[in-house]
């Protein structure tokens, strides 16, 4: 498939039949007026896929206010003990984060502990703040191919080929179910395979990681697959564990892979996507 850009190549969700994306899977919901200032929605979900994977409990730069008055709700609804409440978003926040999402009635992967657009806000409501810079990731795209992409993955993927000028194949798109060869991490959004194949692997990385994208070129030595480039969207709030796993060790300089060896690709600032259009 060349050009997803291509309208033709597209299919609106109305047309498709297939249920909207909303962040982590959660209807947005309006809460109360704030009174305690306000989250940063962005910084929360970057801390909330980086800090579970650090070898410390290091704040990640920006988020950590925002983080701190998550924490502080979910200990005032005795979800968190208050040793947590430190502005690090580590493994113990993600558990108690996951247990207030099913506390709401969430499930399945809206149960996973990323925070999705719809909890947070509640979370805000009942704490009187406000959630500023909301991630959306909008509604689902079948591609001419058959694949899905979440709408903020298609932009970053089409921005990718912008910059990038190079024409990109989808080999595998997000929301694919189990699929034993992705080791889970298709499941969710954000995530995307792309051919190798007569294009510059190096360069299509570069342009996929530049637009918020933790990618990496995947060789037949490295795995039973064959030649591709892996991609998950960063801050994607219906992203699988897997992938927001991956996600973090893009951060950690990984490679993303069970081998945990040390990133191989391209070396560019590590951005989410809203800070690349802010700059852009």
């Amino acid at each position: 498939m060349r050009r997803i850009a291509v309208t033709a190549l597209l299919t609106a969700v109305a047309a498709a039949g297939l249920a909207p994306a909303s962040a982590a899977g959660e209807p947005s919901t309006a809460g109360p007026a704030a009174t305690a200032g306000s989250v940063n929605m962005e910084m929360v979900v970057k801390a909330a896929m980086w800090d579970p994977y650090k070898p410390n409990r290091s704040i990640v730069p920006g988020a950590g206010t925002s983080v701190t008055k998550v924490e502080k709700a979910l200990a005032a609804k005795g979800l968190l003990a208050g040793k947590y409440v430190d502005g690090h978003f580590g493994t113990s926040t993600v558990d108690a984060y996951a247990k207030y999402q099913r506390r709401l009635g969430y499930s399945g992967l809206a149960a996973s502990g990323l925070p999705g657009k719809g909890s947070l806000t509640r979370l805000g409501g009942d704490a009187g703040f406000d959630v500023t810079r909301k991630i959306d990731v909008g509604g689902k795209v079948r591609l001419g191919s058959g694949d899905v992409l979440n709408r903020r993955t298609l932009n970053m993927y089409e921005e990718a080929e912008k910059i990038s000028g190079i024409d990109l194949t989808v080999t595998q798109g997000s929301y694919t179910g189990a699929n034993p060869g992705s080791a889970g991490t298709h499941d969710g959004g954000g995530a995307v395979d792309i051919s190798v194949r007569g294009i510059n692997a190096h360069k299509a990385v570069k342009a996929l990681r530049r637009v918020g994208f933790a990618a990496w070129h995947r060789t037949a030595d490295q795995g039973d697959w064959a030649p591709h480039i892996h991609a998950i969207a960063i801050n994607d709030t219906d992203v699988s564990p897997a992938a927001q796993k991956q996600v973090g060790d893009y951060f950690r300089g990984k490679n993303g892979l069970a081998s945990g060896a040390p990133d191989d690709g391209p070396k560019v600032e590590k951005v989410t996507w809203e800070q690349y259009r802010r700059s852009n």
